[in-house]
Order: structure tokens, then C-alpha cells, then sequence
């Protein structure tokens, strides 16, 4: 509810400037960067990964925000007609997505087709590790002396400064290299696989940042249900007058591209009784 914590919007925003910054040193496509930077996350669903995991398991044929974020731009933005963007938007979009996995990909199947594609996977990387961390302090969950030693000793001890060091360090390493793939030195690669690790440990899987997950899975679920079964409700909420795909895909669409505040809203007026007011 705060004023100050990161949203999928400010996010993708921090994502574009660091992005930009590197392809611009790399003397990359700035525009194609910002392009993919800008479409990366537009599948994400309410409540993070926990909503992400919720509809996957709900939904028919399964969800992903990766697939969603293009389903977005492809079918369902100009109401219907897509955006009719490039194969080298559309590639960085779906394959910018890591996980607990490489941060710099080495699988060729899942590396984007450009160096503009790969530069916005590991932006998001870097955005997401200080920008968490930053929250995570903020909402007490932990401090910045819990914060690995080794890693401040490389990179920094300040949001900026981890930030500096990774960016200029990639720009370096992938400058010294020839630059036909992105690099990172050793010291810099490890802290960044570190930090990573220490927030899953102490963030995403703490259980009081978990203690509230089985209550936006129920509202996700509950939300789901509700909307498939009074498909009359979903087309007059929506102002569309009919489905442009099955029920439960569009219902799915509907969810997914939801804020939390949106989804709790809609969630107290369907299911929770409206209170009096005495006159």
C-alpha cells in the first residue's frame, strides 16, 4: 500500500533506463531495446508469481506471463487487432524470462535472436535484484547488514552503486570480448548469482512475505469461478459484447492484466456484503 514500493509499472520503467544505458554503450538498437523493455511484463499477473502460479494451475492449457505479455501485444491490444510488431520485439518479449535460472543464458533456444533482446533479460536481472532488495528493507523484511558481505565488497553498498558496478561491468567485459555476446567478469557474475540467491532465501520464500499467498490464490480462484460461471456479468464488467475467445481464456486474460488494488476491489464487491449507512 505504500507510496514507494516497486509496481510491474516502475519496474519496467527502471528495466528501460538500464537497458538503454548498456545498448547505448554497446551501440545497440536503443529503440528495439526500449521496445522489448517496455512490452517484457505486460502478462504479469496481480499478486506476482503467486497470481502467475494460481492461473497456471486454473486455467485450461496452462498460463505464463511470458506467453501472456505476448498474447498481449499480438491479439489483445487495439481491441482485437495487435500490434503487428517486429520478430526481434516479439522474440525479446518471450524469452526475457529467467526464473531461478542462468543470468547470463547460454542455452540457444532460450537466448533472444538479438543483442538487444539479451541485454533486456539481464537489465531485468539487474533491476529486479536492487530494486527488491530496496523494498525488502523498506517493508522490514530484512536489514542491510543481513545483506551478504562479499557481494557489497564488489558491488557496492548503496542501490546506485550495485547498480554502477553491474551495468559498467557488463558494458567492459562485453566491450573486451568483441561484443558479439554479452559478458560478465567473474567477481561481478558471482555477486550477482549471490544476491539472487540471499533474496530467495529471505524474501520471495519468507514465510511472512508467504503468510498472505493463500489469500490471493483464493481471491485469483474465487475471481475465476465467479466470472466463468455468469459469463452475462464478465461481458457487461468488460464492456464487450462477446467472447473473442473461450471463457475461461478470456476470463484468464481479464485476471491477468488486473493491479492487485483492482482485484481486491472487485473481489469485496462481488463476494463481500456492502455496509449501511445510517441516513
Amino acid at each position: 500500500m505504500g507510496d514507494h514500493y516497486r509496481t510491474r509499472l516502475t519496474h519496467t520503467l527502471e528495466v528501460s533506463q538500464i537497458a538503454r544505458t548498456i545498448a547505448k554503450a554497446l551501440r545497440l538498437n536503443e529503440d528495439l531495446t526500449e521496445a522489448v523493455s517496455l512490452g517484457h511484463d505486460l502478462g504479469h499477473t496481480p499478486f506476482g508469481h503467486a497470481g502467475e502460479d494460481t492461473l497456471n494451475e486454473i486455467v485450461p492449457g496452462g498460463f505464463n506471463h511470458a506467453d501472456q505479455s505476448l498474447r498481449v501485444v499480438d491479439l489483445l491490444e487495439k481491441d482485437g487487432k495487435g500490434l503487428n510488431l517486429t520478430f526481434e520485439v516479439r522474440d525479446g518479449i518471450l524469452k526475457h524470462t529467467k526464473g531461478k535460472g542462468e543470468i547470463l543464458c547460454e542455452d540457444p533456444d532460450a537466448m533472444a535472436s538479438t543483442l538487444e533482446g539479451q541485454v533486456v533479460r539481464i537489465a531485468d536481472i539487474i533491476a529486479y535484484i536492487n530494486h527488491d532488495i530496496d523494498d525488502a528493507v523498506r517493508g522490514g523484511i530484512i536489514s542491510p547488514d543481513d545483506l551478504p558481505g562479499h557481494c557489497l565488497k564488489y558491488l557496492g553498498n548503496t542501490h546506485s552503486k550495485r547498480i554502477n558496478a553491474m551495468v559498467n561491468d557488463i558494458v567492459q567485459e562485453t566491450l573486451r570480448s568483441g561484443g558479439a555476446n554479452l559478458s560478465i567478469s567473474r567477481e561481478v557474475l558471482s555477486g550477482m548469482w549471490d544476491l539472487r540467491e540471499f533474496l530467495w532465501e529471505h524474501v520471495y520464500e519468507n514465510k511472512a512475505v508467504h503468510s498472505d499467498f493463500h489469500k490471493a490464490i483464493k481471491i485469483l480462484r474465487e475471481l475465476y469461478l465467479y466470472l466463468v460461471d455468469h459469463p452475462d456479468y464478465f461481458l457487461t464488467l468488460t464492456k464487450v459484447e462477446s467472447f473473442s475467445d473461450s471463457p475461461e481464456r478470456s476470463v484468464c486474460d481479464f485476471l491477468a492484466g488486473m493491479t492487485d488494488r483492482y482485484a481486491f476491489n472487485l473481489y469485496e464487491k462481488l463476494f463481500l456484503p456492502l455496509p449501511w449507512v445510517v441516513l
